[in-house]
This record gives structure tokens, C-alpha cells and sequence, in this order.
């Protein structure tokens, strides 16, 4: 930090200038590629709209090391550092810098801005950002020099974040194939396998039409459910953003705390416990009535098994473009029905292992989180550039570089 100020005090002494960022840089727009075109796995990602890829082709129109911004849908505004080459496609921005300014130095920035980028979406159905609003950013512009140094510092907590999330990464990988040998019973057999529609009650959504006169902010309002209420990886529902009218709820359908919702559209078979009633539109399937004959958190986990999960996936219908999950696809998966006292010991286990992978107050989640805490921290200051750092900043960073020996320290062990 104190070669940074030395650095900002040579070459800024009368500070920073400031320049729209087209003025620095070439903002591009990705080409539409086709979904049906696209594979879960393939050389390539497709970088649109979403955070993550839309799927995976053998072609690519960027290099690696490039920034994208989205452009349309949810997440409209997200900035992210495409590592390899990809296809750019129709709803996403790609940024390349000219001369006077560093790629990573660019990305810093623009990452900075990313709740502003966001907080610019406009339109009533799917939201997008206008290329005006990314082009009219202003940045400030140091000396390459200056630019040089703030890159090592902040890229120092990227690449640490980076080792953590690989390492968190490979616990999650060994945690799956762990929970599909648990709930793998051919080898022991004698376990009795049912159909889920023989002891559960599977029924689609419905939505209020047109949806946005039935939202409310009244005290008798009903939890709208919505997809994007819910994490992908998490476990419960136990909120809403939104809800909707009496008279919504009756034209919908309303599901009870307890009760299972399973996607079944876009990112299909993602299953979720209810603990909050609510009311669930046509992109949901609900489960429920199962209590008897299996424990919620059991079926928890057998749904989100590999062997279901490609189960769901090949059996899937084409509505167009969109695979999608039905009622009745559903009620035909088989689950094995081990004893209660069985699915209560497999629960255990699977929750203590899921905690780790998962809880944000301990292990690999505490610590990423908090080093992306410390990142956007440390991101804020630098680019503000403020002349003084107070010694509260220094004593952090040298902190920072010893944990950072300790832990390069420990993997070579």
C-alpha cells in the first residue's frame, strides 16, 4: 500500500482524470447462437445474459482474458473475466481497452460499478441495460504505472479467492459422489422402490394473469414464489420478495409450509423445501402428501442425486427451445424406500457434509466470503484514490500477505 501512495503522489500529484469509458475502451456486442445448437458440456462456453454460460459449442469468437458485461435478463449489469475463449453472444457487452489502460485494471473498475450497471435496468418484461449507460461510466485514468500497481494488489485477493473457491469446489465434487454411494442401494438390495406419484401428490403452478395486477404490498398478501426467490444449491425457501392478492392466491396455487417445490422449466429439477406458504406459478411442480412414507429432507437429497437428476434430464420434454419437466415425468421417477431410521441417518450425515460445502459461517464459505469482503473493501479504496491510506489499511494488507504464506505454505506440505 505505501508503494501505491508514493506511486499516486509521483505520478498524480494534482490528482486523477476521469474519462467516459468508450473513451478508453471498445464496447462490443456478443452475436445470437442458437440454443438447440448448444451442449452441457463442449469446448466453449456461451456467455449471454445470465451469470453463468447458456451452454457449450466448438466454436468461439473472444479470446481469454476478456471482459463481459450482461446485457439482457436478471442479471443485466453482472461484469465478469472470461478466463478462456468463448462465444460472446447476443445479450452480452464485451470490453477491450485501448492503450492507456490495463485489461485487469479495467475489470477492477468496471466490477466496482457493477450495482450501478445493475440498478440501470429498464424494461417492464425482461430487463435489460442500454450500451449508453455502460459507455457514459466515468473512470478515473492514472499513469499505466499506477494502474500496474493497483492490478497487483486487488488481483493478490482475487487469486486467493480463486484458490479457496478450487479447493471448496473439489469438497463439493467429493460430497456428491459421497451422497450417490449413500443413496445408491442396488448393491445392498432388499430396499423396496416405489414411483414417487404412488405415495406423494404431484401438481403444476398456476399464475394470475396478467401477473403484475395481483402483486401487492398489503398485509393479507400471499407469498408469490418466484425462481428467482431461491439460490440454485439452496435447500429451503424461506422468503418471497413479492406478493400477491387474495383473489391472486385463487387463481393460483397455493402450496403449505413443508411442501415440496420442484422447477420445471429453464433450470428444471431443482428441488426445494417449502417453510413458508406460498403460492407457486406454472414454472413450479408441487410435492406433497409423501410425509408417510418419506422424510422431506430424505427426498431432498434423492432428488438432487446424480442418478435422478440425469434421470429428469433425459427424460425431459422439448417445448421449443426449452427442455421441460411435466407432472407426470415426475411421478414416474422411482425412489428407493429404505426404513425411516435408515433416511434419518443418511440425513445426518448428507446435512453435516452439505454444512461444510455450503454454511457461509464456517469452513472454505466463511473464509471465501470473507475474502471477497476484504477484496471489494480494498477495491472501493484504491479507487477512490484517496492520497492517505490509514495505518488500520496497512496493518490489513500486511496481514493479508502473511495469510497468504501460511496458506501456500500448507499446500506444499
Amino acid at each position: 500500500m505505501s508503494r501505491l501512495e508514493d506511486l499516486i503522489k509521483e505520478y498524480c500529484p494534482d490528482g486523477v482524470e476521469y474519462r467516459d469509458l468508450e473513451e478508453v475502451c471498445i464496447i462490443g456486442k456478443g452475436v445470437q447462437f442458437n440454443k438447440t445448437d448448444m451442449a452441457d458440456e463442449g469446448s466453449y462456453p456461451v456467455i449471454n445474459g445470465g451469470i453463468n454460460p447458456s451452454g457449450y459449442i466448438e466454436l468461439y469468437n473472444q479470446d481469454e482474458n476478456t471482459i463481459t458485461i450482461s446485457q439482457g435478463g436478471a442479471s443485466a449489469g453482472y461484469v465478469n473475466w472470461q478466463e478462456t475463449k468463448f462465444w460472446a453472444g447476443a445479450h452480452c457487452y464485451v470490453l477491450k481497452p485501448k492503450a492507456n489502460v490495463l485489461n485487469r485494471y479495467l475489470f477492477h473498475f468496471v466490477k466496482a460499478q457493477e450495482y450501478k450497471l445493475q440498478e440501470c435496468q429498464y424494461g417492464a418484461g425482461i430487463p435489460a441495460l442500454a450500451k449508453s449507460t455502460v459507455a457514459t461510466l466515468q473512470i478515473p485514468v492514472p499513469p499505466i504505472e499506477v494502474q500496474r500497481e493497483i492490478v497487483r494488489i486487488l488481483d493478490n485477493f482475487t487469486e486467493l479467492t480463486a484458490e479457496l473457491t478450487a479447493e471448496l469446489t473439489a469438497r463439493k465434487k467429493q460430497y456428491e459422489y459421497y451422497r450417490d454411494q449413500l443413496l445408491n442401494f442396488e448393491k445392498i438390495g432388499g430396499v423396496e422402490r416405489k414411483k414417487l406419484g404412488d405415495f406423494s401428490i404431484i401438481v403444476r403452478g398456476a399464475s394470475p394473469r396478467p401477473i403484475a395486477n395481483y402483486i401487492t404490498e398489503a398485509k393479507d398478501g400471499v407469498n408469490w414464489i418466484k425462481i428467482g426467490d431461491v439460490k440454485s444449491g439452496s435447500k429451503y425457501i424461506t422468503s418471497t420478495e413479492e406478493k400477491i392478492t387474495p383473489e391472486g392466491a385463487k387463481k393460483s396455487r397455493l402450496v403449505k409450509k413443508g411442501a415440496f417445490i420442484l422447477s420445471n422449466s429453464m433450470s428444471f429439477g431443482r428441488p426445494y423445501i417449502l417453510k413458508i406458504d406460498g403460492c407457486i406459478h406454472d414454472g413450479w411442480l408441487s410435492i406433497s402428501g409423501f410425509e408417510e412414507t418419506v422424510i422431506s429432507d430424505y427426498l431432498y437429497y434423492v432428488l438432487n442425486s446424480t442418478q435422478l437428476q440425469n434421470e429428469m434430464k433425459k427424460r425431459a420434454s422439448f417445448g421449443g427451445a426449452v427442455q421441460n419437466l411435466n407432472a407426470d415425468i415426475v411421478r414416474d421417477l422411482e425412489i428407493a424406500i429404505p426404513s425411516k431410521a435408515v433416511q434419518s441417518r443418511i440425513v445426518n450425515v448428507l446435512d453435516n457434509f452439505d454444512a461444510i460445502c455450503s454454511d457461509l459461517n464456517i469452513g472454505l464459505p466463511a473464509e471465501i466470503e470473507a475474502r471477497q469482503k476484504q477484496y471489494k473493501y480494498y477495491r472501493d479504496l484504491i479507487l477512490s484514490f484517496d492520497n492517505v491510506l490509514p495505518d488500520s489499511c496497512r496493518e490489513r494488507e500486511r496481514e493479508r500477505e502473511r495469510e497468504r504464506e501460511a496458506l501456500r505454505a500448507a499446500r506444499m506440505k
